[in-house]
């Protein structure tokens, strides 16, 4: 496991395989900036690094796009998986493994270091100096109500008595040069806190980390369960702990290494007008609406600091890769700890984090007896429980001779395997838990946060006896060993290209 402790060195290691492109020429932030990063997701381009921002060319400020999107076919997870401490080339399943396996582990706790020394204290505003408009934060979408500071950092908050510290992703508008308009759904841990501090009356303090080591961003959209800090559970991941700081005018630890962090509290019965903004289903945003309001007391930040940009829309973008593959760890990590057959766990990127598809052992029906329904039952029961399906309206089951990364592979089989009857093919569970930013629930599902939720059954073991299942009909499966040996030697002499 290599752990990349700060943006830069994240920053330093895409250099080196071809996936930053710096941009020097002049970029506006009012909406340039955004068309060009959603540009890069479509082409599958390198990560854009802006550093020449209208209105602030003289500054140092860049904005760094993309930091989390999809790379170059032989290494098309790089940005995930150099973020997790695994080799550029490393597969979804292996980046899903070592963080479900990561959650087995006893948390390790940050290591605080001497404020003196850290980079995110190199500048320091407080007071009348204070002004979230001296950092370039772009304009991102053409319909957006503001400028959105907070696309991909950590949120810090904690419970009044101290008890459990929480770290997340949330978006945040800059309002006012010393006020933020935020996003805290009452559903999320970061609202249940919340919610502790409005019932103590007392306004809760955060901190937001922007620029961050890349692990600590992925874990900040792991739905851990309550009570669980992300910070000791990326200690696990990584074997040490992460340096921390104490906050400026809050009583909170933040990452040493941070870019930029911005401090204060979210008030008590002030709301301000919040978005429009685009978000994970893909779809145009049109809907504002009144949202906690964040007073900053304090902005500490590095020289030349670096803002990451996530300009949200159709997949594939950070909402997919972040938050898919940090809730499909969870879910496999628990489906484990159930005892069930569960090999692996994927959120298909393409699907903007409605689709999860689980890959359940081949010797399922053998092992455990169990028909398919039974097995869907008890899937649905670990993984319709909680929060950490909250993104997954709809859940696929097939055996694990399919890769379930593979998009092609997992239509195939939804399409070839799953039965078109109710309570056959299909099994719907009404009520659950659901994020509330789908385009096709109706209002009354948006605001409690509850919706109905259908599992696939694309499972075969149980419809053949043993030795009769459908094999697919692929190269590895269809041809003898010689013959595949010979063609994958003979393969430029046919005259084809490399494969990559």
């Amino acid at each position: 496991m290599t752990h990349l402790t700060s943006l830069r060195e994240f920053i330093a290691e895409l250099e080196k395989i071809g996936e930053i492109h710096t941009i020097d020429k002049e970029v506006d932030w009012n909406l340039e900036v955004g068309a060009i990063i959603r540009r890069c997701y479509d082409l599958r381009a390198p990560a854009p690094l802006f550093t020449n921002l209208t209105g602030y060319t003289d500054t140092g400020f860049r904005l760094f796009g993309a930091p989390a999107a999809l790379s170059a076919p032989q290494h098309q997870l790089a940005r995930l998986a150099l973020s997790v401490g695994l080799p550029a080339d490393a597969t979804g399943q292996q980046i899903v493994d070592v963080l479900a396996d990561a959650r087995t582990k006893p948390g390790i706790p940050p290591t605080v270091v001497a404020s003196v020394s850290a980079p995110c204290k190199q500048n320091i505003m407080l007071g009348d100096d204070i002004d979230l408009f001296a950092f370039p934060t772009p304009l991102i979408h053409g319909n957006d109500g503001g400028r959105y500071l907070q696309t991909f950092g950590a949120n810090i908050v904690k419970t009044p008595d101290g008890s459990w510290t929480n770290w997340s992703v949330n978006r945040m508008m800059v309002h006012d040069k010393s006020t933020l308009a935020c996003l805290l759904p009452k559903s999320q841990q970061i609202g249940i806190i919340r919610a502790m501090w409005t019932e103590a009356g007392t306004p809760m303090p955060i901190a937001v980390a922007l620029g961050v080591e890349p692990g600590l961003v992925v874990v900040s959209g792991m739905p851990l369960p309550q009570g669980v800090d992300e910070s000791h559970y990326l200690g696990a991941l990584f074997g040490e702990g992460i340096e921390v700081v104490p906050a400026e005018t809050v009583d909170l630890m933040v990452p040493a290494t941070a870019e930029i962090v911005v401090e204060g509290h979210i008030l008590l019965d002030d709301d301000v007008e919040e978005g429009p903004f685009n978000e994970y289903p893909g779809y145009n945003a049109t809907v504002s609406s009144l949202e906690a309001r964040f007073q900053v007391s304090a902005i500490t930040y590095q020289d030349n600091a670096i803002l990451p940009v996530v300009a949200a829309g159709p997949p594939v973008e950070e909402d997919d890769t972040i938050t898919g593959t940090a809730a499909a760890a969870e879910i496999l990590h628990l489906l484990r700890e159930a005892g069930l057959p569960i090999s692996s766990a994927w959120y298909n990127f393409e699907a903007a984090v409605h689709w999860l598809t689980l890959a359940v052992r081949a010797d399922w029906h053998e092992t455990s007896g169990l028909p398919s329904h039974e097995l869907v039952d008890k899937v649905a029961e670990v993984v319709l429980g909680g929060p950490a399906a909250v993104h997954a309206p709809k859940i696929l089951l097939v055996e694990d001779d399919i890769d379930i990364t593979d998009l092609d592979q997992v239509v195939w089989a939804f399409a070839t395997r799953s039965h078109p009857d109710v309570n056959r093919g299909e099994f719907h569970f009404e009520r659950k838990l659901t994020d509330p930013l789908g385009i096709y629930l109706s209002a009354e599902e948006q605001h409690s946060f509850s919706a109905g939720k259908v599992i696939y059954n694309c499972l075969l073991a149980d419809l053949y006896p043993t030795g009769k299942r459908p094999v697919k009909g692929s190269f590895e499966n269809g041809w003898p060993v010689e013959i595949q040996q010979r063609v994958l030697e003979q393969w430029t002499a046919y005259g084809f290209s490399e494969p990559k």
